[in-house]
């Protein structure tokens, strides 16, 4: 019998990337590949690239260069180490890859790595192999089912794609042309992931998308179905204790959503909402085609379905044009809305972007300075929340063991990592936990000895922050 080939990907980016790794890790198992954290060990190493943050082709290239030297060490080894590009990068770069670093012997767009096994057989025979295309067959459709052990070793939480793609074009943002148009699963293929995953201990979904909230998928009675209605289906899956889903668009928030959150007590009070601005001049430039009042109403429907709700969200200092007085109008609404976490970014251009030929541009010290200011009142609002929560008895997801022997370490309804003493045997349990202390980002506290209602506490304390 053959021994298994290692197989190493690092993963750049978004949730969707570390989900499609795990799938490009599911497509090569029947050829034999099995997943290393050494880089020197595999004899297949695949780069899952982004090409969301500042410089991501160059840091690449980076690492393409240190991955020469790797496969150099490699063959005086006697081993054949295999180099593969995948995701946005290598969607947008295509051979361009290939001629600036010809270690590369395949490169694979995020709608096509289901091919990786024809792809490595092609590189083998051929020296190398592009697939770059949108093709016109569902990917999701082509992957194998992830093995039980797979599933079982990433642990009670698991992403699934059932949206892909973006119609949107933000003046700002390559998706749309590394990953293509919106496109949604069938509800039914959704469903037997879904079953798979929690007959297997998986019990937090997060269902995850470019524009998730945008899902449009056919559903078993040959009617469209909209991401609440989906959410409903799945809340009715034996096992599956909590629902996510990220990441939204403002657009995209209909009835069936606010009203799932009203009535699914397993899809939980935690919302990321991304605005990029205060200012409504640059949401324009950006062409996200909804304004800050629009965004309050749709914040306002959410605290009206559901008590306690929390909100995240992303933003962009200094995109092109942006004013003192643009900015500040970002600091009101987040004064205004007070977030439980956020994301904040310095604007920079991507290549084949509108916004990249824009010629107002934000001075480096106006971003740098803008961002900080940003920073610190997301930082202050995020500690104000967490801080709320002390002295409250709160539900916790356990998921794994923590550093220090017989701590173990889950999750609150706001993602707050949350720590404990306690036995391993309560890992993929949902319990009450009374919280004593905050330390840093991460809450400490004891077991209650016995269940509260779901959220009541919480849900009373914690309304307060931003309201």
């Amino acid at each position: 019998m053959k021994p298994p080939r290692k197989l190493h990907i690092k993963s750049y980016g978004c949730q969707m990337n570390v989900y499609d790794a795990q799938r490009m890790v599911d497509a090569l198992a029947a050829d034999g590949f099995v997943e290393t954290a050494a880089v020197e060990d595999a004899d297949l190493v695949i780069l899952n690239t982004c090409h969301i943050r500042e410089k991501a082709s160059e840091k690449v290239y980076s690492e393409l260069g240190r991955l020469r030297l790797a496969r150099e060490e490699a063959a005086r080894n006697g081993r054949d180490m295999r180099i593969a590009v995948a995701g946005c990068v290598a969607q947008a770069e295509g051979d361009e890859i290939i001629r600036r670093a010809p270690v590369v012997d395949v490169v694979v767009g995020p709608q096509s790595y289901h091919h990786l096994p024809e792809l490595l057989a092609r590189a083998a025979r051929d020296g190398k192999a592009i697939e770059t295309e949108f093709p016109a067959q569902d990917k999701f459709g082509f992957l194998p089912p992830p093995e039980s052990d797979a599933i079982r070793a990433r642990g009670i939480s698991a992403f699934v794609t059932v949206q892909e793609g973006c119609d949107k074009f933000c003046t700002f943002c390559v998706v749309p042309y590394t990953r293509g148009a919106e496109v949604s699963r069938p509800v039914e293929r959704i469903v037997e992931d879904v079953k798979r995953l929690a007959d297997h201990g998986v019990r937090e979904l997060t269902l995850i998308g470019q524009n998730v909230n945008a899902y449009h998928g056919e559903g078993p009675d040959g009617r469209v179905w909209p991401l609440g209605r989906l959410l409903h289906r799945l809340a009715d899956i034996p096992g599956i204790a909590r629902l996510r889903y990220s990441t939204s668009h403002p657009r995209d928030v209909d009835d069936s959503l606010i009203e799932a959150h009203r009535d699914l007590p397993a899809l939980m009070p935690f919302v990321h909402l991304p605005v990029q601005s205060g200012s409504n001049r640059i949401l324009t430039a950006m062409n996200r085609k909804h304004t800050v009042r629009d965004y309050l109403d749709i914040i306002e429907r959410f605290r009206r379905a559901r008590q306690g709700i929390a909100f995240s969200s992303d933003f962009i200092v200094g995109f092109p044009g942006e004013s003192e007085q643009d900015f500040s109008a970002t600091l009101a609404l987040v004064t205004q809305i007070g977030y439980a976490a956020a994301y904040s970014f310095k604007y920079s251009p991507r290549p084949g972007t509108p916004a990249a030929e824009m010629q107002e541009m934000v001075s480096a010290s106006d971003m740098d300075q803008r961002l900080a200011r940003l920073q610190e009142l997301i930082d202050s609002q995020q500690s104000a929340f967490n801080r709320a929560a002390i002295g409250t008895t709160v539900d916790v997801l356990f998921e794994r063991p923590g550093r220090n022997s017989g701590q173990i370490v889950g999750r609150t309804a706001y993602l707050q990592p949350a720590h404990v003493m306690a036995p391993t045997d309560i890992i993929g349990k949902v319990l009450p936990v009374r919280i004593d202390r905050l330390e840093r980002y991460s809450l400490l506290g004891q077991l209650a000895p016995a269940p509260h209602p779901r959220g009541a506490k919480i849900a009373s304390s914690q309304t307060t922050i931003g309201a």
